[in-house]
């Protein structure tokens, strides 16, 4: 039954109208006539009407209490937009599982694999400490969560980087630098999940990092060392990060903050083919794990790898490999945003050493840009006064010194400068516009090994996403053990990321991961509180988030429902009929 108005020459009079059906038709039928509309609302009779009949209706009668400051009923409310949509790729991924087998036996008398799943979420959406983290949760509808405190969150990072002893195979995998802890345990767990027939680690990519500690960063990972951060008073550690070919995080290493990066890409390698059974396997890191003694021992290994080189410190590749004279092969690439960028590689062979020359375009562009720019500066400075450019490294690298010239009657008032644009230097710089080096042993095509060292750029993204948008810092934590869990989380929280991301483009584009956040936090759930009875009400899902919760299959909670009260069961009247040919029982004898 609804309300209407009809209309009766100039006045309208409100009706209350049924719809029937009758056969093949719907009928409306008129249940009565209130009165003229104009009147009802004038001598308050509809609102009477109105407040009489929601005594009847306990969802309107408490609607109507809220505009009633003797009645107002007790009111709480929590964000449940990212509980459920993180919960949801939390459970599917298996993170629960896995955390909950390894947590069997072990007593620690609090939801430990809350404290992560929670741990995680804060790293997803605002970030920070841990104990900012039980501040935050506060305002999150997440469950289980409750009789969660500060130290259940110390005690959960540090069981994640708690050390494995031999019997647990401890010493089984572990590497010179880092110990095998119960997070690469979680790692390998999660990895055998979505493994299949078909999917297999033969292209790995990794890279590097440093992660600056408030303190003295643990017993044996707060280390000074060359900061990434550009923070070189700070202790800090090494994380590095492994992906697979699809760009899915794969696991993580953690090592003392003085640690060189040529040092360590062997130990790693070895460690992946024995924890995740890799055979056959393609290495794509960047130029700052190369060394020779590197790229020996992966040809005795017999692995494939396509590392960067360095173009300008490397004499055979500044002096032989650029001189090389033979014509690029072109690749039209299409960016995600739609842009096309153009590439071009060549292979040059020296010394049994096959080495491919890349250039992009876009790229070419941008570093002429920066140069103009930096040369029509220096020029305005250097009549300034050159003593101040000494101190700027990008100006530092285009001038020289400039000789004094016998004869020069120079104006003593005004002494010479002392320095100039150097236009060898410029020159020399121009040869470098948009030009990367490869040297490889695979036996692909020279643009494919451009494109896979430009899936490299995919772990840089994610490691800007983890120490900006994801804001591993700061790290508080004075043990090795806490810290690496601590750090663990954001490789986690970067997992459920990834598979969000995967699952929004199989269903359309791919949204602004500030979007998602913005759209997940505005869904909020309201507890009403009134006359002995509770209510829950929710708010719409707007923007990205109604497309991520159909992504993820995920059914929101009613507008408004009564706690306490069972949904009404479904009768074999009442349950949905199926269309189309009936699905084949999957019972079996």
């Amino acid at each position: 039954m609804f309300f209407r108005l009809k209309a009766s020459g100039p006045r309208s009079y409100l009706q209350i109208v049924e719809s029937r059906r009758e056969g093949a038709r719907v009928q409306q039928h008129v249940i009565a006539t209130i009165g003229r509309a104009d009147e009802l609302a004038a001598n308050g009779g509809l609102a009477a009407l109105l407040a009489s009949g929601a005594r009847f209706c306990e969802q309107v009668l408490l609607l109507s209490a809220l505009d009633d400051d003797q009645r107002a009923p007790h009111l709480g409310l929590r964000r449940i937009g990212a509980p459920l949509t993180f919960g949801r790729l939390w459970d599917e991924l298996g993170c629960q599982a896995v955390l909950e087998t390894l947590l069997a036996g072990r007593g620690f008398g609090f939801a430990v694999e809350r404290a992560v799943f929670t741990t995680v979420l804060h790293r997803l959406m605002v970030s920070g400490s841990d104990r900012a983290c039980e501040k935050w949760m506060a305002d999150y509808d997440i469950p289980g969560t409750d009789d969660l405190n500060l130290h259940h969150f110390y005690r959960a990072m540090a069981w994640l980087g708690e050390e494995l002893d031999a019997v647990d195979g401890g010493q089984q995998h572990a590497t010179p630098f880092a110990p095998r802890c119960v997070k690469d345990q979680i790692e390998e767990a999660l990895f055998e999940r979505r493994r299949d027939l078909f999917s297999e680690l033969s292209i790995v990519f990794m890279d590097t990092t440093s992660l600056s500690f408030t303190g003295e960063g643990g017993e044996t990972l707060g280390e000074r060392g060359y900061s990434k951060d550009h923070r070189p008073d700070l202790m800090q550690m090494i994380l590095c990060l492994v992906m697979d070919a699809e760009g899915r995080p794969v696991c993580t290493e953690m090592w003392p903050g003085n640690t060189a990066d040529v040092s360590v890409l062997l130990p790693v390698v070895d460690r992946l083919r024995h924890r995740f059974g890799i055979g056959r396997v393609c290495v794509v890191a960047d130029r700052g794990m190369i060394s020779e003694a590197t790229i020996s021992g992966l040809e005795e290994r017999g692995l494939e790898y396509v590392l960067g080189a360095r173009e300008r410190s490397d004499n055979l590749v500044r002096d032989v490999v650029l001189a090389d004279e033979r014509a690029f092969t072109p690749l039209l690439v299409t960016r995600a945003a739609g842009q096309e960028t153009q590439l071009f590689a060549k292979e040059v062979l020296i010394a049994g050493r096959r080495y491919i020359v890349c250039r992009n375009e876009a790229e070419a562009e941008k570093d002429r840009t920066d140069r103009q720019a930096i040369v029509a500066a220096l020029e305005q400075q250097l009549q300034r006064g050159d003593k101040s450019l000494i101190g700027n490294s990008a100006y530092r690298r285009y001038l020289r010194r400039v000789r004094a010239r016998q004869g020069d009657s120079a104006d003593a008032a005004r002494p010479a400068p002392a320095f100039e644009i150097d236009a060898g230097r410029l020159a020399d710089e121009a040869r470098f516009d948009g030009i990367f080096v490869l040297r490889t042993n695979s036996r692909i095509s020279p643009l494919l090994a451009m494109l896979r060292y430009r899936d490299l750029l995919a772990v840089e993204q994610l490691f800007r996403q983890a120490k900006s948008a994801l804001r591993t810092r700061p790290i508080f934590h004075s043990s090795d053990a806490a810290i690496r869990g601590h750090v663990f989380c954001s490789f986690l929280a970067l997992v459920l990321r990834k598979e969000l991301d995967a699952r929004c483009r199989a269903t359309g584009p791919q949204p602004e991961w500030d979007d998602v956040r913005r759209d997940l936090e505005r869904l909020q759930r309201a507890t009403i509180e009134q006359d002995g009875k509770t209510w829950e009400l929710r708010t719409e899902a707007t923007g990205t988030a109604a497309g991520i919760f159909k992504a993820l299959r995920i059914a929101l909670p009613p507008r408004v429902r009564p706690l306490g009260q069972s949904p009404p069961a479904q009768t074999p009247d009442t349950l949905p009929k199926r269309r189309g040919r009936p699905r084949r029982s999957a019972t079996r004898p």
